[in-house]
């Protein structure tokens, strides 16, 4: 009897214990930290800059679903949602904010909280867009990586000029869903222009369809090559101009290295997986009580040249061997 009553006690015991496992473990999630992270594309193709920001935050002791948890809010190349989206990240009371893609979705989450820290990765100059009050020093809720997109267009047309040095007219593609962007490349790429006696025309496309009509308009007025403006949302078709590009035979230049890796003539720009990667540190400082003010805006210091050698040859240009000796990578 006394035996059999102790089994049912330890039965009922084990019972209370294993039914007490889950509302543990969702009490120990309901605890983690939670990161918003916002950005006006889709992720189908950022997969790559998502586990750099995953790394950064390993770095700095937090791992997704273990010790930090994020939400996530893309805006689908729909810029007019990031302000919902982060007002959203907002009502949820996340601990800090990171934002990828440029000044909309910065813009959007520097508009929606003047308290929840946010951790921006931005190509202009931060201080001259009104983000932080100087580089050293950001003051507010804001800080970051400047990846200096805007610095390296000129570095950009130079390299493209040289791979084909009789180009006298070159078509510069943009996205006006996005004008801030457009502004401040505009004016980099004219003045590097200027510099180079290179004359421009600018083609406007920011759906799949404006980048077809926008190659079709090509056709008709044969540049000697494009430079492809920096822009999240066109990341995210950097197949179809890869693909129209090799179509239409016109040599083009690009500003992160998936381009060529998708089959793109050549990129120049930012190791945007290392940018990604320190935002996930900074965010990850933040999370451990760092404020913004007292991190200074990183400025990026690892570029990369990516030629795609075989994109090259189908193009039947010959690329100098002092630009391939000067090449981070050469795609074969």
């Amino acid at each position: 009897m006394i035996a059999q009553m102790k089994r049912r006690e330890f039965i009922t015991l084990l019972g209370g214990a294993t039914a007490g496992w889950p509302l543990a473990a969702r009490a120990q999630q309901a605890q983690m930290p939670v990161i918003g992270f916002l950005h006006p594309a889709s992720p189908d193709t950022f997969s790559d800059r998502l586990r750099a920001f995953r790394q950064g935050l390993n770095e700095t002791g937090y791992i997704e679903g273990e010790s930090v948890a994020i939400v996530y809010r893309w805006a689908e190349n729909q810029p007019d949602r990031l302000p919902e989206l982060a007002a959203d990240l907002v009502r949820r009371r996340v601990k800090v904010i990171a934002t990828g893609g440029g000044i909309p979705s910065i813009l959007a989450a520097k508009a929606a909280t003047t308290t929840i820290p946010v951790v921006f990765a931005v190509g202009e100059d931060p201080v001259a867009r009104g983000l932080v009050a100087s580089i050293a020093r950001p003051g507010g809720n804001l800080t970051g990586v400047n990846f200096l997109n805007t610095e390296l267009t000129a570095k950009r047309l130079e390299i493209l000029r040289e791979l084909i040095p009789g180009a006298s007219r070159i078509a510069v593609l943009v996205n006006p869903s996005n004008p801030g962007n457009v502004e401040t490349v505009l004016k980099a790429v004219s003045a590097a222009a200027g510099a180079m006696a290179l004359q421009i025309q600018v083609l406007n496309a920011s759906s799949g369809r404006e980048i077809d009509a926008a190659f079709a308009t090509l056709v008709r007025e044969r540049p000697d090559a494009i430079f492809v403006g920096p822009d999240p949302a066109f990341n995210n078709r950097r197949k179809q101009f890869v693909l129209q590009a090799m179509h239409h035979g016109v040599p083009a230049a690009y500003a992160s290295r998936e381009y060529a890796e998708a089959g793109g003539l050549l990129s120049y720009g930012t190791d945007f997986l290392d940018t990604y990667r320190q935002v996930g540190a900074y965010t990850g400082r933040v999370l451990r009580g760092a404020r913004p003010v007292d991190l200074p805006v990183v400025q990026s210091t690892k570029f990369e040249l990516v030629i795609n050698q075989m994109t090259a040859r189908i193009l039947g240009l010959e690329v100098p061997p002092t630009l391939l000796a000067r090449a981070d990578e050469v795609i074969e």
